[in-house]
């Protein structure tokens, strides 16, 4: 049977997060297998109300885990490595292929989880080429918001593809390797068989701004400050860290770091040699006996996190630190889509404070790590591949890449999540689909999407929760029925109390049935009939009930 090269997005193409793509080679159900970052997103608490983490369904993969030949980790943002060490005992425990600051990343998720850590192999990046199973694959240098980030070369049996991860093109990163246009195209010169592209940034129509281009307005506005400044951005923008302190220290403030994330990555970062010329910051310890105005303290919990640094803040004190009057908090990052409440209610409280807060609104303090449109052309002209699949992007994303590459001459599809995509030949072609759903972290536990757990929760949420206990002997109620309703009004439109209301009318609505041997099945459905008919009568809902049904014998 014909081999064939095939791709497939399980996570991260119809939505921004939860990155994770896989790539194949041989004969249909036969193929080999490399993976592309395994990434989380997270929850909210009108869908999934107490999940902690989202994130990939691997269940198709997993049943092929025998034919998975690696795992590359292309940088460590969340949303590309966070699953690692929740998922990876369900792969078969494959190779991880990274480069030196992501594989201390790696290493670390997986430690957690009891893997070993020497599963993580570090590799150097281009010209440097590993084999892994069909592939030769290597690791092309790509700005981003964090050290080291890479896309990948995949030279295949069908071509040379190109993977570009999450990337911009700016030439002053600040910490990491600039965009480097001559080395894009040595990669570019073999030929490029297909691109499979960023599209996060597509509706921006502007080229992109470079990391460098923040230090004087940030500079301007911290020297300008009284009393203490508190600027908060992305944990793992190292760069932005280092930025800040140096604005920090030229402005002649000593700057503190508050956050165990912050603090690990900026640990990783020291560990690969990546900021050896980071500003001195000062221990907790001693940050308290400096004057407010000689004081900057840089936090985590830019997304309006309510257990991070920044809302506790705004809720009143962390770690023996208030904000005052007069004080200046910064926001040095950008407002992902769905954190908008939680951003809000942090400005908000501080504003009550009369604090100055400062966010991203004017674009002067933070830019962003994604390719914008001027950008993405640019890429496409270096590499000029005759295929381009857009990735890392909600759909309408995805939609306008493809037109923007067909636009130029190359042929483009929208594949979103579970499309399985035959890149063998010159035109791409949808030839399959894969169940991409999601699996949960809810407490330690993964739990599947439709396991019904998270669902029973949203409607407990939505429609509260009546219980009811009943206790029966010979075909009779002994006693009143018993029932607790959680989660609704207690005195709704009836002049009883709305439990009592709804005991009576389990008492007559079980009366004949049980004289005539109703099984357990029968009164547990008259049960939940006799509520719903008083609930939706004074209260407008229909709660989720729960009967114990206890034989007296």
């Amino acid at each position: 049977m014909t081999e064939r090269l095939i791709f497939a997005a399980l996570g991260g193409a119809g939505e921004i997060g939860m990155n994770m793509y896989l790539y194949g080679w041989g004969a249909p159900d036969a193929e080999e297998f490399i993976l592309v970052d395994m990434g989380v997103t997270f929850p909210s608490m009108d869908s999934t109300p107490g999940v902690d983490l989202i994130m990939p369904d691997v269940a198709w993969l997993a049943k092929r885990a025998d034919r998975l030949r690696g795992v590359f980790i292309t940088h460590a943002h969340e949303d590309h490595i966070g699953a690692l060490g929740h998922l990876y005992a369900r792969l078969g425990g494959p190779r991880v292929l990274t480069r030196a600051f992501t594989g201390a990343v790696a290493r670390a998720k997986l430690g957690e989880h009891g893997v070993d850590v020497d599963q993580v192999e570090v590799l150097g990046p281009m010209p440097h080429m590993t084999d892994v199973g069909p592939f030769q694959v290597g690791f092309l240098p790509v700005p981003h918001s964090i050290p080291e980030a890479s896309g990948l070369v995949i030279d295949t049996p069908a071509g040379r593809l190109v993977h570009t991860g999450d990337f911009k093109l700016d030439p002053d990163p600040v910490v990491g390797e600039p965009f480097d246009a001559s080395a894009w195209a040595a990669v570019a010169k073999p030929g490029v068989h297909a691109l499979i592209c960023d599209s996060t940034n597509v509706f921006s129509p502007a080229p992109g701004r470079s990391e460098a281009g923040l230090a004087e307005d940030i500079g301007a506005l911290i020297e300008g400050a009284n009393g203490l400044v508190v600027a908060t951005t992305f944990a793992s923008n190292v760069a932005r860290l280092k930025t800040l302190a140096q604005a920090a220290q030229a402005a002649g403030r000593s700057v503190c770091v508050l956050g165990r994330a912050m603090q690990r990555m900026l640990g990783y970062a020291r560990g690969a040699g990546l900021i050896d010329d980071f500003p001195p910051v000062v221990d907790l310890e001693d940050a308290h006996e400096i004057p407010r105005d000689h004081l900057m303290l840089i936090v985590t919990g830019s997304q309006g996190e309510r257990r991070a640094a920044s809302a506790q803040l705004a809720n009143g004190k962390y770690l023996g630190f208030r904000l005052q009057e007069g004080d200046l908090f910064l926001f040095s990052s950008k407002t992902i889509p769905g954190n908008e409440v939680g951003v809000s209610r942090v400005i908000n409280q501080m504003s009550e404070m009369g604090v100055r807060v400062i966010d991203d609104s004017d674009g002067r303090y933070h830019v962003s790590g994604h390719a914008n449109r001027p950008d993405l052309e640019r890429a496409h002209g270096i590499f000029k591949p005759r295929i381009v699949v857009p990735m890392h992007g909600e759909h309408r994303h995805l939609r306008a890449h493809a037109d923007l590459a067909r636009a130029a001459g190359m042929e483009s599809l929208v594949a979103p999540n579970g499309t399985v995509v035959d890149l063998t030949q010159n035109a791409p072609k949808v030839v399959d689909a894969i169940e991409a759903g999601r699996t949960y972290l809810d407490g330690s536990v993964l739990i599947g999407a439709f396991d019904g757990v998270v669902l029973d929760r949203v409607r407990m949420a939505t429609r509260g929760t009546v219980v009811v206990a009943l206790m029966v002997e010979d075909g009779a109620l002994v006693g009143d029925p018993w029932a607790e309703a959680l989660g609704m009004p207690e005195d709704a439109n009836a002049h009883a109390a709305l439990q009592d209301t709804i005991e009576a009318a389990i008492a007559g609505e079980l009366g004949a049935m049980l004289a005539k041997g109703a099984d357990d099945e029968a009164i547990e459905r008259a049960t939940v009939r006799a509520v719903h008919r008083v609930t939706k009568d004074q209260v407008g809902k229909k709660p989720v009930v729960r009967v114990l049904i206890n034989h007296l014998t």
